[in-house]
């Protein structure tokens, strides 16, 4: 299924959106075929955290910067083991490589792990279409002998969707393992893995914190073979709709009143565990550059972002939940989406963006010094 830079560069490939839609161009990365959600990603850079993102398993992502590939591929970026988008959509893919970590190009990486892709499409009216008609099922096809185009749109229209797909378990580790803490170490965290990234221990031990990964399948009696200080939830693809397993060992620690933080899933999984509805959004929110509030301070953060379902939830008022009084925290000043929650008779608190992001914003860095607090104040 995979080919050569050059090879594929010359090879004729389509993108069939499930309405009917379609978008020619050139293969890029792997030659075949391959299904999934099409979504867009707004950020500029730090295109190989985006493709290694596990919370982009199964999707297909299309790229609103116009030149990718600029800075290649290097050994030290990746945010797991591999890449996890089901398709790429790029409109100038770089030629050449400029930066001096690069070890090989987007293109020949792509390949190398099976990802088809598709160049020369017009991502620009690619991206209107999906923000006026929403997130939905695409195909990309490349190779010199396609098929027509009703067998293609066929083809797209019997692929699963998003909504209800559980998705966790696909990509979280299979076993636990450690982060050691850098320098002393201050605290012990449980890290529920529904989908983590590198870069969220890397923050965590950068603070004195001995992070132990679970398995998404990690009960709670496992959460607390670790003696945890603190508990956290991951980000992860997939409905949070469908996640019944983690929201109940979340409500298992919310009921022992360990600290407890969330990020992204997390957050969606700690507002099932308060009793709040989930929703799909109608194209999601992916990128580096979405602006939200903290409610409390109405301090803005710029923030990096990859969701395609949210907490529903009042913005208008303090809840009562099983766990006490909770409120949301953030909120997107795009479109007023909750992007945060607290509880207030708890030390547990989310938030639905990525305040690890490796590839940057680090407005939400602090984040992670309020999880050491709320630590902190538990111990004294």
């Amino acid at each position: 299924m995979t080919t050569s830079t050059r090879g594929a560069a010359k090879v004729p490939a389509v993108l069939v959106l499930e309405d009917g839609r379609i978008f020619r161009g050139r293969a890029y990365g792997a030659v075949g075929e391959t299904f999934g959600e099409a979504v867009f990603s707004t950020g500029m850079t730090g295109y190989q955290e985006t493709l290694t993102d596990p919370s982009y398993h199964r999707q297909v992502v299309v790229m609103t910067a116009p030149h990718v590939g600029n800075t290649g591929v290097n050994d030290e970026d990746a945010e797991s083991r591999r890449i996890w988008v089901s398709g790429y959509v790029v409109r100038d893919p770089a030629r050449v490589p400029s930066s001096w970590r690069s070890r090989r190009t987007l293109d020949e990486e792509l390949a190398a792990q099976g990802v088809v892709g598709i160049s020369g499409v017009d991502t620009r009216a690619l991206t209107r279409h999906l923000r006026e008609r929403g997130a939905m099922r695409v195909g990309i096809f490349s190779g010199n002998a396609l098929p027509d185009e009703g067998t293609m749109l066929a083809e797209v229209r019997q692929a699963p969707e998003m909504k209800g797909a559980d998705l966790s378990a696909e990509v979280a580790t299979k076993e636990a393992y450690v982060v050691p803490a850098q320098g002393e170490k201050k605290f012990t965290v449980a890290a529920v893995d529904l989908g983590i990234k590198g870069m969220t221990p890397y923050r965590m031990a950068e603070r004195g914190i001995e992070v132990h990964v679970l398995p998404a399948t990690a009960t709670v009696d496992d959460v607390y073979a670790v003696d945890p200080d603190g508990v956290f939830f991951s980000n992860g693809p997939g409905d949070p709709a469908t996640a019944d397993h983690a929201v109940s060992v979340m409500r298992g620690v919310l009921e022992r009143g360990t600290p407890l933080f969330g990020i992204c899933f997390g957050n969606q999984i700690l507002g099932r565990a308060l009793g709040f509805g989930t929703y799909k959004l109608k194209y999601g929110h992916r990128g580096i550059n979405q602006p939200v509030q903290e409610r409390t301070t109405g301090k803005v953060e710029v923030t990096a972002h990859n969701h395609g379902f949210a907490v529903d939830a009042p913005l208008d008022k303090v809840s009562d939940t099983p766990f006490g009084r909770a409120e949301v925290s953030h909120v997107c000043l795009n479109d007023n989406v909750v992007e945060g929650l607290q509880l207030l008779d708890k030390p547990a608190f989310s938030v639905q963006y990525h305040p690890e992001a490796a590839a940057g914003p680090h407005d939400a860095a602090y984040l992670f010094d309020r999880f050491v607090s709320l630590m902190e104040g538990q111990r004294a």
